[in-house]
């Protein structure tokens, strides 16, 4: 209390002292209008809060600023002293004074999510206690909900960090709250393998439903429908979904998927791009986020000078002439606050959720990922985005107290980064360019990376362009568009005869998969590799990738979708740096470097059971610990050739099927 009338003394002094024509400065005056902001705000918000409960989506940001400035407006239209008078001019005081108490908060909070919790406690304690109301317990109680003690699962996503990346943070002392967990013991690291294509939307389908290989890229053409997909744009999550799901996806029997790209058959989804809307009345964290003065109107204050430090950043950049670097203008200077809105809105959610009880919550949180594209993985501007989502993590364990189950924490990242110039700066053209260059022939490609180009309508496909290029980092596939089917290596010769070895004689380019009648063949610089039997000649092209990447490359080869040729860019022996085929200094979706090496933080005490090798793998990670948790029946292994079937084997309640979604 004596924090909020000193701060709300300071604002009204400041906003008063900058309207024209307001002359008093009585001290009195002004702390009897303190009161009054008080009083009004203990008056109204509780119905403005019923009001924007009420409404709801978009409904819910709109009137959540307003209820900050109606209470300033009511509170300085009933001041004694009429220091300020007429509409016009009482709503542009409120404007001022509700900015500057966004300000004034976070410097005062500068280091610290005290309040943050406090807003977050008071909305979980207000669930709980209706919660407890419904079940028949007494209408009014200023007693504190007693700690769950029925285990939960919580799964928080850091979009985008890799495993080493992680650590050396860890080392450095920037993570504190991952950092006490891993000294303590309480928790460990590890490292997983995500394979290619080494996104988000490929992470997730096999994370969330086991089922990976729906997905060749981020965004795709399917030469069936004629259409190109990006897999964040919701109508295609949408369709993509329906494929993925089979109703036995992680979050099945009363989870909660929350800012993730698809649902993985949650009773509730909440920001999830597959169900495209945002969360409507039965949300109340979004409400309560939305209406308070340390929520929406605070995050679109901060968003603003995050803009502003964006534009700082990058100017240091350039007067450094730190290379690689990227344009950081455009649609990315609107990405920074959003992606830091979207953080404090998704652990609002989070909070509510664990105050409901649910049993199982996977939040995906992308601020991260998002700098880390246009600045670099390991900068400095991408590491303080890992503090901050460290500070959240903090955040989320303080508020496990008063969550209505006890949950265990389990942070990992979808992907990780790998840095380099991109493939235009080092060459000069573009690989659709190339491809042009080799065939004389028309190829189209998307001028903006995958991330960006979901977030519009989609494009046509241009009927005279006989080839299409589609990038997602340093992977792209290559599709001849007049064929319906899937193109061999002979008929892709015959009709563009340079095509192949040209692509593979590129410096920029170090693998290009092509199918053929013995199986898919890896075609580099110098040499190439038979996928299928191992088949070596000359120099081995996936040597620089790893001893992973023969595996990778014939499961991609195996995925709905796949493009007629799939050209991965060189990467560099030393550096390990990558050269993106999208315009991004931090890239992923193919291999080389760390893209492929995600993280898995997880309770010590837990047993690791499966090879960490793929996102399925990961799936099936994840629902043995819920085996182990009771949140889930556990499910019997498959029979394997040549073993006794016995009755009690098998499932009365369902029907041998063959799940057209996930096997094609």
């Amino acid at each position: 209390m004596l924090r909020s009338a000193l701060i709300t003394f300071v604002v009204v002094t400041l906003t008063l002292w900058l309207m024209p024509g307001v002359a008093s400065a009585d001290i009195v005056d002004t702390l009897s209008l303190v009161v009054l902001v008080a009083v009004t705000g203990a008056v109204l918000r509780p119905l403005l809060l019923l009001g924007v409960t009420a409404l709801g989506g978009w409904g819910a940001m709109l009137f959540g600023v307003v209820a900050q400035v109606a209470v300033m407006v009511v509170a300085l239209d009933l001041d004694p002293a009429n220091r300020i008078s007429g509409l016009p001019t009482l709503v542009i005081a409120a404007i001022l004074a509700v900015i500057f108490a966004a300000l004034l908060d976070w410097m005062v909070d500068a280091g610290s999510d005290d309040m943050f919790v406090r807003e977050a406690r008071r909305l979980m304690r207000g669930v709980r206690r209706r919660a407890a109301r419904r079940a028949g317990g007494p209408l009014f109680t200023t007693r504190r909900p007693r700690p769950g003690t029925e285990p939960g699962l919580l799964v928080v996503q850091l979009d985008g960090v890799a495993e080493p990346v992680l650590r050396w943070a860890v080392r450095a002392g920037n993570l504190p709250v991952l950092g006490q967990w891993l000294r303590s013991g309480s928790h460990t690291v590890r490292r997983w393998h995500t394979g290619l294509p080494s996104t988000t939307p490929a992470s997730q389908a096999g994370i969330l439903h086991g089922a990976s290989r729906q997905i060749p890229a981020f965004r795709w053409f399917e030469k069936d429908s004629g259409k190109v997909l990006v897999a964040n744009r919701p109508r295609d999550a949408a369709v993509i979904e329906r494929r993925l799901s089979d109703g036995r996806g992680l979050l099945r029997d009363g989870g909660v998927s929350i800012g993730n790209a698809f649902g993985g058959d949650a009773a509730t989804n909440l920001l999830t791009v597959s169900h495209a809307a945002l969360p409507g009345r039965s949300a109340r964290g979004w409400a309560a986020f939305m209406a308070s003065p340390y929520g929406f109107t605070r995050a679109l204050v901060l968003g603003v000078a995050e803009v502003f430090t964006e534009l700082h950043q990058a100017r240091l950049q350039r007067r450094r002439n730190l290379l690689p670097r990227v344009s950081r203008s455009g649609a990315y200077l609107a990405l920074r606050p959003a992606a830091m809105l979207l953080r404090d809105v998704n652990v609002s959610l989070v909070a509510e959720q664990m105050a409901r009880g649910v049993p199982v919550i996977y939040c995906d949180l992308v601020d991260y990922d998002e700098v880390a594209h246009h600045a670099g993985p390991a900068r400095p501007e991408s590491m303080r985005q890992l503090e901050s989502l460290d500070r959240m993590l903090g955040v989320l364990e303080r508020l496990s107290p008063e969550a209505a189950r006890r949950y265990h924490l389990v942070v990992l990242s979808d992907h990780g980064q790998s840095q380099g110039a991109t493939f235009r700066q080092r060459h000069g053209e573009t690989l659709d360019e190339v491809v042009q260059r080799l065939t004389a022939e028309t190829a189209a490609a998307p001028r903006e990376p995958a991330e960006e180009q979901g977030k519009r309508e989609p494009d046509p496909v241009p009927e005279a362009a006989p080839l299409l290029v589609l990038s997602s980092g340093n992977l792209s596939l290559i599709y001849l568009t007049r064929c319906p089917h899937r193109v061999l290596r002979a008929e892709i010769e015959k009709t563009y005869p340079r095509l192949i070895a040209g692509l593979a004689a590129h410096p920029g380019i170090g693998l290009v998969v092509v199918g053929d009648d013995q199986g898919p063949i890896a075609f580099g610089p110098g040499g190439s590799h038979r996928l299928r039997d191992g088949e070596v000649s000359g120099q081995d092209p996936l040597l620089p990738y790893g001893r992973q990447a023969r595996a990778d490359l014939l499961r991609h080869q195996e995925a709905a979708h796949v493009g007629d040729l799939v050209v991965i860019s060189s990467v560099d022996p030393e550096t390990a740096e990558v050269a993106a085929f999208e315009e991004l200094v931090g890239s992923h979706g193919g291999l080389g470097g760390w893209q492929t090496d995600a993280m898995l933080v997880h309770p010590a005490a837990w047993t690791v059971t499966v090879d960490l090798d793929g996102p399925d793998a990961v799936h099936r990670q994840l629902v043995e610990w819920l085996v182990m948790l009771g949140l889930r029946d556990e499910v019997r292994p498959g029979v394997t050739a040549g073993d006794a079937i016995h009755a009690a084997d098998l499932d009365r309640n369902s029907s041998p099927r063959l799940s057209p979604t996930r096997e094609g």
